[in-house]
């Protein structure tokens, strides 16, 4: 990836130009590698690519030029040292644990978090040997010291989480982590390398669903691992030997020893996915490159529309309660002030409306321009009743403990006009007086 004057570029350019350098005579887009397999002149060729001896393509389970490309690109934008892509955002926040857990280990969590991630967290996980313990964010340090165990391997969050919005405090978080000797996992989703690089703020992995903004045409559904390169793996060998030791299926090969601040995602790459298979398909990585094209166009709108549909509700009588980390009133909106970039959040508005839960689904119900969709975050303004879909199979103690009301309504906001989405909005209030 070229740089000017020395210079990083900045996220719209890397959003457009990073990850495929085309040489001469090569395609100026980047091209769908459909192929399953890579032809070589000879066997060791061939050989040098199982020891891990050269890198190269071989069999697109592993990795596929698409997709490296793309992954690539989405590593730039982090300012990660290398990141692989996965058949869907659960499968990364899977693999992102699972490479460097194993049966009998124990990791962190915090509990406001999308709910498949956390029935992957609470039920899976459990069935592995995994076990996991959910701590409120929010509360103080100390308090939250108190859930790590001498076999805890990971601390997981979500920079917004989903649904409740909940802006999660990376530099705090990042410091009880490491305090511990373990990284920092953290899903940017909803905000966004163009919101937020946590990174920046210490992180030490991060995970997407790409299927939400990144793709934003909502055509392909996928994942990404982003790695920083910052997490020192030999310095708590003791508890990554996953990392550290040899791996008896590469020869003895040792992954920190051998690949530096690219062991975590070689890990992942050449064992979970020669294993487990959850490789994104070349077709939906070249589909979420054109969207990561738009990204840093598409993000601001979002955020614009968001705001100005939050300053409405906030106005409505009917309305209960309102949840934007952009309104002033909003318990997150310093933290959100400093940390995302212009102090923009995401697409996504939470509310409630009066007379609880089934007031809330005939407001929803009565919308025309939103559509019930079981997504988020594309261009198309969508609604969802969290607590009779995306998080159905909880409990209410387990709603109530992942910040879910049952009157919460997800409302995520498009680049449609929006005075059209606001319209829509007025007419829906109107018809459940």
């Amino acid at each position: 990836m070229p740089r000017m004057m020395n210079q990083e570029l900045r996220p719209e350019t890397l959003c457009v130009q990073a990850g495929w350098a085309p040489k001469k005579g090569e395609p100026r887009v980047l091209p769908i590698y459909q192929s399953t397999t890579f032809k070589y002149e000879t066997s060791e060729q061939m050989a040098k690519l199982f020891d891990l001896e050269e890198a190269g393509f071989f069999y697109t389970r592993l990795q596929n030029p698409t997709n490296e490309a793309v992954a690539r690109k989405i590593a730039e934008l982090e300012g990660g040292v290398a990141a692989i892509l996965t058949s869907s955002g659960q499968a990364a926040s899977f693999f992102a644990i699972f490479n460097i857990c194993e049966a009998g280990d124990h990791i962190v969590s915090a509990s406001a978090i999308y709910g498949g991630t956390y029935n992957l967290f609470a039920v899976t996980f459990r069935k592995m040997g995994i076990e996991v313990t959910f701590v409120d964010q929010d509360a103080p340090a100390e308090e939250i010291a108190k859930a790590f165990r001498p076999n805890t391997k990971a601390f997981f969050a979500e920079t917004i989480s989903n649904p409740t919005l909940c802006v999660l405090d990376i530099r705090k978080m990042a410091d009880i982590a490491h305090a511990h000797g373990v990284p920092l996992i953290v899903d940017n989703t909803f905000a966004t390398p163009i919101n937020c690089r946590p990174f920046e703020w210490g992180a030490d992995i991060v995970t997407h669903s790409t299927t939400k903004y990144m793709d934003g045409h909502a055509a392909a559904v996928g994942g990404v691992i982003v790695d920083s390169g910052n997490f020192d793996w030999e310095a708590h060998k003791d508890k990554f030997p996953g990392l550290t030791e040899p791996d008896p299926s590469y020869h003895g090969l040792s992954y920190s020893k051998s690949f530096g601040k690219g062991a975590y995602i070689t890990k992942a790459t050449v064992q979970l996915m020669r294993d487990l298979g959850s490789i994104q398909s070349p077709q939906n990585a070249f589909l979420l490159n054109l969207g990561l094209e738009t990204l840093h166009l598409r993000v601001p709108r979002h955020c614009e529309n968001a705001q100005k549909v939050a300053e409405f509700l906030q106005g409505q009588e009917d309305v209960a309660w309102i949840n934007y980390p952009g309104l002033s009133s909003n318990e997150y909106y310093e933290l959100a002030q400093k940390q995302f970039r212009g102090g923009q959040s995401c697409g996504v508005v939470t509310f409630g409306i009066k007379g609880g839960r089934e007031r809330s689904i005939k407001f929803m119900d009565s919308l025309k321009l939103a559509a019930i969709v079981t997504h988020v975050a594309d261009s198309r303004t969508c609604v969802l009743h969290p607590a009779s879909h995306t998080h159905r199979q909880l409990t209410d103690e387990q709603l109530m403990e992942a910040g879910v009301r049952p009157d919460l309504i997800r409302f995520s906001v498009g680049t449609e006009a929006a005075e059209d989405i606001i319209a829509d909005l007025k007419q829906a209030l109107e018809a459940i007086r």
